[in-house]
């Protein structure tokens, strides 16, 4: 038993239309990337729902990963990378990004991004993050590094001339048949909003090129370190096109989001993992150490490792605590306050003083290494489509995401396509009809909090094959209230999508029988050799999610 989801989502009827050479769905820094690299010889309009502030690069604190220290290499950031990918890397891609991250964050710094100095003042300090084996982590404001490549993108494509769509909700592509006979995007249908997200007009953009850069869906969850625009519109969007998702399974918990309470739901603060890197050690409420003796690594482990190790220690109830551990960084002192200024304001909010107390912590929903089928270029399957950032599953990251190679990845990624549109675009192609038919519908918004509830219930750090039943069956029941007469707002549209992301997301958990990277099963605990390989999810021709590529062995 699968939900059924629209493919396409209802909206009143087109009333203008608007052509560019590019369209990007997304303003974070894959997105603008892109849009900047391919300004200054096309034509480009950026579609974002909310501002072109909001979206997920503005919250990263981390950094970017790139080797700068003469002692590091290159093959040291591929080997690092590939083992925290947990053998589903694609290793071309990797060393690609790899050798373009230094140039990366050369470019942001020539654009203007202020990094944090080093000590002896020849180029940015350097730090480490789990799974590293070198310092070769770029921060900015400490543990605001985020906000300031998106500022810094923020600026240059204003100061470029591309042209910005606000409150803007990409709904579905516009497609055309090419030369060779095959289905081409050749726009996209979009709903203008009012700032309450109620639905003002219906819109299309035609374009060349679309690049879809709306980031990932961490917002399926109840329990998130994301921000609450990440309701995995673009890669819903894909789908309803009858594009393909790769690797939806595996969705990377960050092991240390500021825990605030056993109710606390939406967007939740994030304790870096520079705070481990800077010697921050987990400890259960007993005040036994957490990683010791459960990788050489200890508390620098790779990311699925110490989320799994908390959850396991969570459920032993250590001092009759099962819902967060403590993170120990009162070694710093006074000098937390100032490596990580919103840090410590995320705690003293809620009465802690990182300096002297230990921080509580649990895993939340972060980072997804799943997404759209792309390579590093941009390209999807389908000609005309692009996809760039965390909504791309480029092979990069594998069954687990290593620290700090998202912004990186998204700035050399969408730098590539923006680059390659800016010589030539796809061919021009007629867009096909626009009218949206009987099968369209929403979902209540409403039905969301029971969506994300159902997720972060079944479909967390541990996965158990009766809580993904449990989880299918009641995302199931309530995709029955899926209804073309639902009315059109922005938070119908986000609900919709959530519930498709979240059915694919549960059919690959389920398909998947072992644990690797950031899937964890209870059933299968090991990786197992005839799952190296990839699982790829589609609707199908009703809005099912139809799950492709599982070994005949398994």
């Amino acid at each position: 038993m699968t939900a059924v989801v629209p493919l396409q989502l209802a909206a009143p009827a087109v009333t203008w239309q608007r052509d560019v050479d590019v369209v990007v769905l997304g303003s974070g820094a894959a997105g603008l990337a892109a849009a900047i690299a391919v300004r200054p010889v096309r034509s480009v309009l950026i579609v974002t729902k909310d501002t072109l502030d909001a979206g997920s690069t503005a919250w990263a604190q981390g950094g970017l990963a790139g080797v700068l220290d003469p002692t590091d290499s290159l093959e040291n950031h591929v080997h690092d990378t590939l083992e925290a990918g947990a053998g589903l890397c694609d290793e071309r891609a990797v060393r690609q990004l790899v050798a373009e991250a230094p140039k990366a964050i050369r470019y942001l710094m020539r654009l203007g991004a202020a990094f944090d100095p080093g000590h002896d003042g020849d180029g940015p300090a350097l730090t480490m993050e789990g799974g590293h084996s070198h310092r070769r982590i770029v921060h900015a404001g400490g543990d605001q590094s985020g906000a300031e490549v998106q500022r810094t993108l923020d600026q240059s494509a204003i100061s470029t001339g591309v042209d910005v769509l606000d409150h803007a909700f990409a709904l579905d592509l516009v497609m055309g048949t090419n030369s060779l006979g095959r289905p081409q995007a050749a726009g996209v249908r979009i709903a203008i909003t009012d700032e309450t997200g109620a639905v003002q007009s219906v819109g299309v953009v035609t374009a060349r090129a679309v690049i879809i850069a709306t980031g990932g869906y961490g917002q399926i969850f109840a329990s998130t370190s994301n921000p609450p625009a990440v309701t995995g519109d673009g890669l819903a969007l894909a789908l309803r096109a009858g594009l393909p998702a790769r690797d939806v399974e595996f969705v990377q918990f960050h092991p240390t989001v500021l825990w605030v309470g056993a109710d606390a739901t939406g967007q939740q603060a994030l304790i870096s993992e520079a705070v481990r890197g800077e010697g921050a050690k987990l400890y259960d409420a007993a005040g036994e150490r957490v990683m010791v003796g459960v990788h050489p690594l200890e508390d620098l482990a790779p990311r699925d490792v110490v989320a799994s190790a908390i959850s396991d220690r969570m459920a032993a109830r250590a001092a009759g605590v099962d819902d967060h551990v403590y993170l120990d960084a009162t070694h710093m002192g006074t000098r937390f306050y100032e490596r990580f200024p919103s840090i410590t304001a995320s705690c003293k909010a809620i009465g802690i003083d990182p300096a002297v107390d230990r921080i509580p912590v649990a895993p939340a929903a972060h980072y997804v290494c799943g997404g759209l089928r792309a390579d590093l270029d941009g390209r999807t399957e389908m000609a005309g489509l692009y996809a760039v950032g965390e909504v791309a599953c480029t092979g990069v990251h594998g069954a687990n995401r290593l620290a700090s190679n998202s912004l990186t990845e998204g700035v050399v990624a969408g730098t590539r396509v923006g680059r390659d549109l800016a010589w030539e675009l796809p061919e021009l192609v007629e867009p096909a009809g626009i009218d949206v038919d009987g099968a369209a519908g929403l979902l209540p918004a409403e039905m969301r909090t029971g969506v994300r509830s159902t997720m972060s219930r079944h479909v967390g750090v541990m996965r158990r094959p009766e809580g993904l039943a449990a989880a299918a069956e009641a995302l199931e029941e309530l995709a029955g209230s899926i209804s073309p007469d639902v009315a059109p707002h922005r938070r119908a549209y986000e609900a919709t999508n959530l519930i498709t992301i979240g059915s694919a997301v549960i059919e690959a958990a389920r398909s998947r029988t072992e644990s690797r990277g950031c899937h964890r099963r209870s059933d299968y605990t090991e990786p197992r050799p005839v799952w190296v390989t990839h699982l790829t999810v589609r609707l199908d021709g009703t809005g099912e999610a139809l799950v492709l590529g599982r070994p005949d062995e398994a």
